[in-house]
């Protein structure tokens, strides 16, 4: 099992020299990947509800710095050296499918093979409306067609598609990422989340805190991982073949230790209630994990990711 750590590219750390010291700090202290978020702009004014809390209520939406998401990867990649970058998630209908290609191509290019690509639909309107995208009623046809559009220029000599929503041939499109299969992990706990991972994805990539689908007990991930085989067998694929991560946004002593179902609720509690999780999470298959960590400076977080790393995952 690999463990991750979100790198700030939001708020008063995701200047160039904290953010830069927290992402190389994160890779000596021995994490395999950082996490790297994606929105272009936040409106003032959001009618839906923030999908990852009980309140609705986004996180971000007081505004501040905020960095585009794959530019960020790009700056990231060039101050590590063997850190993993995953996109956790790119809102793939933000951009044009083949201009997306090609960016994801050359950071896989100049990290030299270090890209996981994370990848969701999106759920703020508001938000597609200012950037100019494709209708908000299709993002999901768009993200779908986008992964196409990926796996053809970055697998074939002489791509060519014709879709919707892209449309090229007889073209060149060099180089091509140095992974002969870019990782695609599909965030979302939704059925079509689950569909999308069963046909396309590489691994299933849920938060356990979203609350109409929740995933914040053991039962609860193993029956979401139950379905997805289902899924995947009756997708024509090998349930061998898409793997599972997961992601804590909150841990410790911030949640309650009891889900809604009277169950252990994932994450919770001390050191070693957390890290008997873990190895509950590794039993059942889980390929990879990743954490929130909080601190007012740059020398706050590592300490935290220190302790985290020495207390916790070095028991798992």
């Amino acid at each position: 099992m690999q463990f991750g750590f979100g790198a700030p590219v939001s708020g008063p750390l995701s200047g160039p020299r904290d953010l830069a010291r927290i992402a190389s700090g994160g890779e000596a202290l021995g994490y395999d990947y950082c996490t790297i978020s994606d929105h272009v702009m936040i409106p003032r004014d959001i009618e839906a509800k923030y999908p990852y809390s009980d309140t609705g209520e986004f996180p971000g939406r007081a505004g501040g710095d905020r960095h585009e998401q794959l530019t960020a990867v790009t700056f990231v990649a060039a101050k590590t050296a063997k850190l993993r970058l995953i996109t956790s998630v790119t809102v793939v209908p933000h951009r044009p499918p083949v201009l997306t290609a090609k960016t994801l191509a050359t950071i896989d290019v100049l990290s030299e093979g270090r890209l996981t690509w994370g990848i969701g639909v999106g759920w703020c309107q508001e938000e597609f409306e200012a950037v100019g995208t494709e209708p908000f009623a299709e993002r999901g046809a768009v993200t779908d067609e986008t992964i196409l559009v990926c796996r053809e220029l970055w697998s074939n000599e002489n791509p060519s598609f014709n879709g919707k929503y892209a449309k090229f041939s007889n073209v060149f499109f060099q180089p091509r990422p140095v992974q002969k299969r870019v990782p695609i992990w599909v965030g979302g706990e939704s059925g079509p989340a689950m569909r999308r991972t069963a046909k396309l994805g590489d691994a299933w990539y849920p938060i356990g805190t979203n609350p109409r689908n929740r995933l914040d007990t053991l039962a609860r991930l193993e029956a979401g991982q139950e379905r997805l085989k289902k899924l995947t067998r009756e997708a024509g694929r090998n349930p061998k073949d898409v793997g599972l991560a997961y992601r804590f946004s909150q841990f410790g002593k911030a949640i309650p230790e009891r889900a809604d179902t009277g169950d252990r609720r994932l994450g919770s509690g001390d050191n070693a209630a957390i890290a008997a999780d873990l190895r509950a999470l590794r039993d059942l298959g889980v390929l990879a994990v990743d954490f929130s960590f909080g601190g007012d400076t740059a020398d706050a977080v590592l300490a935290d990711m220190r302790r985290f790393r020495e207390d916790v995952l070095a028991k798992v």
